[in-house]
C-alpha cells in the first residue's frame, strides 16, 4: 500500500490516479477530501510514524503535503529511512521571481520588514500572531477563523481559493492595501494576488521555502506516478 501524505491539489490527484491511503493533518476542520481510503490526524511523531508504517505494511510515501509543511515531511524522511520504505517528495514549483519582491526567511521577518501601512496578509491564520505587535492595518484572507493573538486592527476575511486576478484586483483596490505579505507556495490557485499586485503597482513581501532533507523530489503528479511505477509499488 501507498501513504500520500496530503492537503494539497497534487496529493487529491494523485490518489485519484493510484491506489493509496491519504493522510490529511487536520488542521482545516472541513478539508477537501481525495478519493479512497482517507485518515485525518498526527502520527505521533517519527516513532509513530515508523510504526504505523510498519502495522499498515506501506510500500512507499510520497509526501505531497503543503510546501510550508516542514516538520511532517523532516519526520517522513526520517521514518521512512528507518523502516527502509521508498520516499517521495511532490513539490509543485514555487511562483516565478518578478523585480521588487522583498524575499525573507521567515513569517517572523517578514513581519519586522513591513513596507506599508494597509497589508493584505495571506500566510494563513497559524502565523497570524507573529504579526500581533505590528501597528498596520490588516485585511487577512484564511480559510478558517483565526485565534488571538492577532494585531489590532484587522478584517478577517474567510475564503478558499481559487482566486481571480479580477476578483483581487477588486478586493485590494477596495482596502487601498500597500504591501503584500504571502509565501512562495507556488500553484495556480493563488497566484492572481501576485498579479494584482503587479498591476497596482504594490510591493510584495514573500516567504522563502524552507529546506527540503534530501530526498528525490519531483514537480508533477506524472512525475510521481512514474516514480511509483519505477519503484515496484
Amino acid at each position: 500500500m501507498i501513504l500520500i501524505l496530503g492537503g494539497t491539489g497534487e496529493a487529491r490527484e494523485l490518489a485519484s490516479r493510484v491506489p493509496a491511503i491519504s493522510s490529511l493533518a487536520g488542521r482545516v476542520s472541513s478539508p477537501r477530501l481525495p478519493p479512497g481510503e482517507v485518515r485525518v490526524g498526527g502520527f505521533g511523531g517519527v516513532d509513530g510514524l515508523v510504526q504505523w508504517l510498519r502495522d499498515n505494511d506501506i510500500h512507499a510515501v510520497v509526501d505531497a503535503t503543503h510546501p510550508f509543511a516542514r516538520q511532517i515531511t523532516a519526520n517522513a524522511f526520517e521514518a521512512c529511512g528507518q523502516v527502509g520504505v521508498p520516499f517521495l517528495i511532490l513539490r509543485r514549483p514555487g511562483f516565478t521571481p518578478v523585480d521588487g519582491w522583498h524575499w525573507v526567511d521567515s513569517v517572523a521577518e517578514a513581519a519586522r520588514n513591513l513596507p506599508g501601512e494597509r497589508v493584505f496578509l495571506t500566510t494563513g491564520r497559524q502565523d497570524l500572531a507573529e504579526f500581533a505587535a505590528c501597528p498596520q492595518w490588516f485585511l487577512a484572507r484564511m480559510v478558517e477563523p483565526p485565534s488571538p493573538p492577532m494585531p489590532a486592527r484587522i478584517e478577517v476575511l474567510l475564503s478558499r481559493g481559487p482566486f481571480t486576478v479580477d476578483g483581487e484586483l477588486g478586493l485590494m483596490r477596495s482596502r487601498e492595501i500597500d504591501v503584500l505579505v504571502t509565501k512562495d507556495s507556488g500553484g495556480a490557485m493563488t497566484s492572481a494576488k501576485l498579479e494584482a499586485a503587479r498591476q497596482l503597482g504594490v510591493p510584495v513581501v514573500i516567504v522563502r521555502r524552507p529546506p527540503l532533507p534530501p530526498a528525490e523530489t519531483v514537480a508533477d503528479v506524472d512525475a510521481a506516478v512514474s516514480w511509483l511505477g519505477n519503484a515496484g509499488v
